[in-house]
């Protein structure tokens, strides 16, 4: 594609060189740079790319965009300065790979739990309706049944529109993405077009990035504020943020919630460990889901198919053969009679929706171990709400290792248990190594009871050091059984 036409979109302060150049691909890894590329250099928060621009141009490099111009500059590249890459890289991956967002409908879900669940839901009911589907998540990255693993919750700009364009290409009449707090405040979605967005709700995470819960909150919000007027935006209305969320959107809003008058309504009528009975706006339906917060990411799931186009009548068919995403509230069943429940809850709320729904279906019939840690190298301040949370619905606590990264595990379960008192402590056990920990619980467990393994579902390593080691909740729990 000519230099030129890749800018249309921005507005560079200064531009050195030709832009009638061709460019053979766009890249912000000066390490992947190929001869013809475009080499954007982004101030990031651990590097800054403009140290690589020397590096971009002797791998072969025929522009640069960058918002410091160098002080020496190679002959017949070209330099485009502009005021922000991180505002500009977005619209430029947009021009390159043909605008793809504009060739599919788009749904966007943010909030602090439930994106993943939804998100998949999304893509597993259309593709069961007949469509060709994508998919970009937490878990893997979909192009119609082709998985493509992923390493971000949203991946950065240039990869993220690569992948929508593999999606036009193979037909792909509809994508479904998770949008991280990270991702939008950083315009990793930047110059993408959506069909609408889906608010689930928003508790204290990642603070160690945005530092204050309303920088949080903001970038959450920043997502419905860029929804344009032909989209729908759709927000939780049983959060306190719900309504906020799409206070200045210009999109069609509508509402779900399983409390109050809204657009979308749903209420438990039955709750099994197999599933739940539910009314759905007047309709009864079975689902293979449990608890409260499974209701809500229904809902959510429910509305943007109708607002997508599809029959209400239809659109419940479909969700009773649908299955709970790997890792998230996933019961196994011991042969001694209990069961253990694997879940990706790594916040206190998260924590808190996933031990109410399963006192929801034990109704007191029976006692709940939880295994739970918290990652290292990230927000400290949840570390002792987190062990709060277990302690308060749990008649059991192992507290132990979760992902340390380059803490010490130790020094994270004592943060954890900093938050306990004496008479809380009672009930809990500190285990540093997670096999034992879950053996441990496994061993305790009696007929009846439910042990809950909390902090990893779906991840099949540990991070330590750097290092991904294999460790899968799933596999230790079978090997328990």
């Amino acid at each position: 594609m000519v230099l030129s036409e890749l800018l249309k979109n921005i507005k560079p302060a200064c531009t050195i060189g030709s832009t009638d150049t061709d460019i053979t691909g766009v890249n912000i890894d000066s390490r992947r740079i190929k001869q013809g590329h475009l080499f954007v250099a982004m101030k990031g928060t651990q590097v800054d790319g403009h140290k690589f621009i020397a590096k971009a141009i002797e791998l072969g490099a025929k522009a640069v965009l960058c918002e410091d111009m160098p002080e020496e500059k190679a002959d017949g590249v070209t330099y485009i300065q502009v005021e922000s890459t991180e505002d500009a890289v977005g619209k430029v991956a947009t021009a390159f790979y043909g605008d793809p967002s504009h060739k599919l409908k788009l749904v966007g879900v943010t909030g602090t739990n439930g994106k993943t669940t939804i998100a998949t839901l999304l893509y597993n009911m259309f593709s069961r309706m007949g469509h060709k589907c994508g998919l970009l998540s937490t878990v893997c990255n979909y192009v119609v049944d082709e998985a493509i693993p992923a390493d971000h919750t949203t991946p950065d700009p240039i990869e993220l529109n690569a992948l929508l364009a593999r999606m036009v290409e193979a037909g792909c009449e509809y994508a479904f993405m998770e949008c991280s707090s990270h991702a939008i405040a950083q315009k990793r979605i930047g110059g993408l077009h959506f069909a609408g967005g889906i608010f689930t709700n928003l508790t204290r995470d990642h603070l160690d990035y945005h530092k204050t819960f309303e920088n949080y909150r903001n970038a959450k919000k920043a997502f419905f504020d860029s929804l344009p007027k032909t989209a729908f935006a759709i927000t939780n209305a049983d959060d306190k943020n719900g309504m906020v969320m799409v206070q200045n959107t210009k999109a069609t809003v509508k509402t779900y919630s399983t409390r109050a008058l809204a657009d979308f309504k749903g209420r438990i009528i039955e709750c099994h460990f197999e599933g739940m009975y539910l009314d759905i706006d007047g309709h009864e339906v079975g689902v293979n889901f449990i608890g409260k917060f499974n209701v809500s990411n229904l809902l959510a799931v429910y509305g943007a198919a109708v607002m997508l186009g599809k029959k209400p009548e239809d659109v419940l068919v479909v969700m009773s053969t649908l299955h709970s995403v790997n890792g998230r509230l996933e019961p196994i069943q011991a042969p001694e009679g209990y069961t253990a429940v694997v879940d990706y809850a790594h916040t206190p709320d998260a924590l808190e929706n996933v031990l109410n729904a399963i006192h929801e279906v034990l109704n007191g019939k029976g006692h709940v171990i939880t295994v739970c840690g918290a990652g290292g190298n990230r927000d400290k301040g949840k570390r002792p709400l987190m062990a709060q949370e277990a302690v308060k619905q749990s008649d059991k606590v192992i507290i132990t290792s979760d992902n340390p990264r380059f803490e010490e595990p130790q020094d994270i379960i004592n943060d954890m248990v900093a938050g306990l008192n004496a008479q809380q402590m009672k009930k809990v056990l500190t285990i540093v190594n997670r096999r034992e920990a879950i053996r441990t619980a496994c061993m305790m467990a009696q007929k009846g009871d439910v042990v809950l393994i909390a902090g990893k579902g779906h991840e099949n390593y540990q991070d330590v050091k750097g290092v991904k080691h294999h460790f899968d909740d799933h596999e230790v729990v079978r090997e328990c059984f």
